[in-house]
């Protein structure tokens, strides 16, 4: 198995798209954890950057949207073609609301295991608040009703929502660490889904709980034969990025610090990096 370590665009927008792509390509990444541009000649610059550099992508499905489910429903299946154009790969999907029944959700998962085995590139279902994953809880009732469903990991979600470090849910936890296929490490604490700093020293009890979730999951995608395990360092930008009163300054740098986090990863992963 191999390890590819991917930016997010996420906070970078005001870039122009190139300089992203050479920013995040010079800093020693594998390649990006974005969406799909709908600007068609950012498309074309993207599709092109990647073969040309031989870079990877896991494409982001967070646009589906709708007043009505049946819209929703639509515009999901929509996209999730969409994401699959530069063959990502996986793609990593927002998917669902938190207010949509169990069964709404139920048939939007649905829909991207249908996707999948049509197309042979993976969906996984991103455990994000306001999303069908934004609990342990619901997360759980889905893996009792399907057993293809795939998850990116993203932690940082569920010790917020339950106040924790999910010391109360170690069975659905376990469940969820067998069913990742993607992380991304952003590391959370029990009132927020980022921490200020992941360097300084009163976050280390979180860094060393996160790391831990996350060796597991490693270790669950080799044995399970995975060839390409991809890994996003996903600490985000304001507001996500606490920020100083009166001033509006970020606390820290966010791409100082998903560098770092990279850093790291390259050092603990090192047996899986070719």
């Amino acid at each position: 198995m191999t390890i590819k370590i991917l930016s997010p665009l996420w906070g970078h927008e005001h870039l122009e798209y190139k300089l992203f792509l050479d920013k995040m390509r010079e800093a020693g990444y594998d390649g990006f954890d974005t969406w799909v541009p709908e600007n068609s000649n950012e498309k074309k610059l993207l599709f092109d950057y990647l073969q040309k550099h031989e870079m990877y992508i896991v494409t982001h499905q967070h646009q589906a949207a709708g007043d009505t489910f049946e819209a929703f429903k639509s515009s999901f299946a929509k996209n999730l073609k969409i994401c699959a154009e530069p063959k990502p790969i996986l793609i990593n999907s927002h998917t669902g609301r938190d207010y949509f029944s169990l069964e709404q959700n139920l048939e939007l998962i649905d829909i991207a295991q249908e996707f999948s085995e049509k197309t042979g590139i993976t969906v996984v279902h991103e455990t994000h608040r306001g999303r069908v994953g934004y609990s342990p809880q619901m997360t759980n009732e889905i893996f009792q009703a399907r057993k293809e469903f795939l998850l990116t990991a993203d932690f940082s979600h569920w010790v917020c929502v339950t106040e924790s470090m999910l010391e109360n849910f170690s069975e659905i936890l376990d469940e969820a660490i067998n069913r990742s296929r993607h992380i991304h490490t952003r590391v959370g604490f029990e009132e927020g889904p980022q921490v200020s700093d992941p360097r300084a020293e009163e976050w280390a009890y979180a860094v060393e709980k996160f790391f831990g979730w996350w060796d597991r999951i490693v270790a669950v995608n080799e044995k399970a034969g995975v060839e390409i395990m991809p890994v996003t360092t996903e600490f985000g930008p304001k507001p996500y990025m606490p920020s100083i009163p009166f001033t509006n300054a970020p606390v820290a740098d966010q791409f100082e610090i998903n560098c770092y986090m990279k850093d790291l990863l390259h050092t603990r992963y090192k047996q899986y990096r070719n």
